[in-house]
């Protein structure tokens, strides 16, 4: 593969200058340079970074972005949403959702991830009928990733009543519902259908919440597939943990922790309503928490107490969610902002003496990898070579150097400062553009037109 010279580089030790990163054909970091020169044919690069990984999409929720901003009778909240979001979900064919798809993670690498988890529930025919491959949807999801080339964590949805307190599935819940025989049945096909993918890909599970599983279920589930990353939807809004504590005579996060053998191969999307007991132990927990900044503020779920779980050494990472907008670096922007307006006070997530940007930064690397069981997120021997290059031209960088530099891309800039990326090696971006946007971009707007016209 083509190395890559890169002027200034964060290490897993630290900036670095004149370095020479040279991913080997398992799409790894075989050799890298320091105080190197470049080599003939190597590829140019003013700033080299780990590049994150997305924790949390539900691609084709992309589709509707935008069209849920008019307010109705009464005040709007989740709920409301996750009513239109239902009737959209009903209409879509898998040819849509693999056009979805594709455009969604054309935008993730273009916005610099490499990596995405694909949280999908979007299983069934209209009616909740299998399809005749009961991994259809599966296989899109899969064929869009291989089109894009960015790294896949697939994770089928586990989706099986239709409230805390086994209420049955609703009408818009059709398409998304499993048993146990069926779930496993679903993971088979899923399996297949991402072995044609490079092998940085990864199978993991997502009990989709509390409220949508059963106590034995969850059991048994977790103790049926016990490799992979294993995600679930907790504590988003105090209306689901009231209804869990009047179901289950606890609070979610107590729940899980209490009766789940949960551990770094866990994620917990949002969690966004903890006492400080609870933040602090699934800080200890070891699990990755799943934060999603602008979904959760377009849906008004809250703010997460990220001080205190920072504080007690809790990893976290972020993901685009609903995908209403993929931004990657005012994601990361609008997670310290949040917790300023809270505290009103400045520079909340990092340590004293610290740079913000890198602290945020480097957390959401980290993070991001484990919750995608993906060795990745350092720039470091044996590690897969998921990079992100930055324009050394652009404005927001200009005479920066070091720390300084991601302090400007997260605080003064956007992700067009997004020159290049790599997903395990792969070139997929190059000077700010994936190749086949534009055909992708196509196939997209044929199925909007399509939608709106619906």
């Amino acid at each position: 593969m083509q190395a890559i010279f890169a002027r200034q580089v964060l290490l897993a030790d630290g900036w670095a200058r004149d370095v020479r990163v040279l991913p080997g054909p398992d799409g790894r970091i075989a050799v890298i340079e320091r105080a190197a020169a470049p080599g003939p044919g190597d590829h140019r690069a003013a700033v080299l970074l780990p590049a994150l990984a997305n924790l949390h999409s539900h691609a084709f929720q992309r589709a509707m972005a935008g069209l849920t901003e008019r307010r109705g009778r009464g005040r709007d909240s989740f709920w409301t949403w996750r009513e239109l979001m239902y009737r959209f979900a009903a209409v879509l064919t898998p040819d849509d959702l693999q056009a979805i798809a594709a455009q969604v993670q054309v935008e993730m690498l273009e916005a610099g991830y490499a990596a995405v988890a694909e949280f999908h529930y979007l299983h069934h025919a209209p009616d909740g009928a299998d399809y005749d491959d009961i991994g259809e949807m599966s296989a899109r999801i899969a064929a869009a990733a291989g089109e894009t080339g960015i790294g896949l964590t697939h994770l089928p949805v586990l989706y099986a009543q239709g409230g805390a307190g086994a209420k049955p599935l609703s009408e818009g819940q059709r398409r998304f519902g499993c048993d146990f025989d069926r779930y496993d049945r679903l993971m088979d096909a899923a399996a297949r259908a991402i072995a044609a993918l490079p092998a940085d890909c990864r199978l993991g599970i997502a009990p989709h919440s509390l409220r949508a599983t059963t106590p034995e279920l969850l059991r048994a589930v977790t103790a049926r597939f016990t490799e992979g990353p294993v995600h679930i939807h907790i504590a988003e809004q105090m209306q689901e943990v009231r209804d869990i504590e009047a179901w289950l005579g606890t609070r979610p996060v107590d729940w899980l922790l209490a009766n789940l053998p949960v551990d770094e191969r866990w994620c917990l999307i949002h969690a966004t309503h903890m006492t400080a007991a609870e933040t602090a132990a699934l800080a200890r927990s070891g699990a990755t928490a799943g934060l999603c900044p602008i979904t959760e503020a377009n849906l008004g779920d809250g703010f997460f107490p990220i001080e205190g779980f920072a504080t007690a050494g809790g990893t976290w990472g972020i993901g685009s969610d609903s995908n209403v907008r993929i931004a990657l670096a005012e994601e990361l922007r609008l997670l310290e902002y949040g917790q300023r307006l809270v505290s009103q006070s400045r520079a909340v997530i990092c340590p004293e003496d610290a740079s913000n940007g890198r602290t945020l930064y480097e957390a959401a690397a980290a993070g991001g990898a484990r919750a995608l069981g993906r060795q990745a997120g350092m720039i470091a021997e044996g590690y897969l070579a998921d990079l992100v290059a930055l324009d050394g031209d652009a404005l927001a960088l200009d005479g920066r150097t070091g720390d300084a530099l991601l302090d400007g891309w997260i605080f003064a800039g956007d992700d067009r400062l997004v020159a290049d990326v790599w997903s395990a090696g792969r070139h997929v971006v190059s000077a700010g553009c994936h190749a086949a946007r534009d055909a992708v971009a196509a196939r997209f707007r044929t199925v909007l037109r399509r939608l709106m016209a619906a």
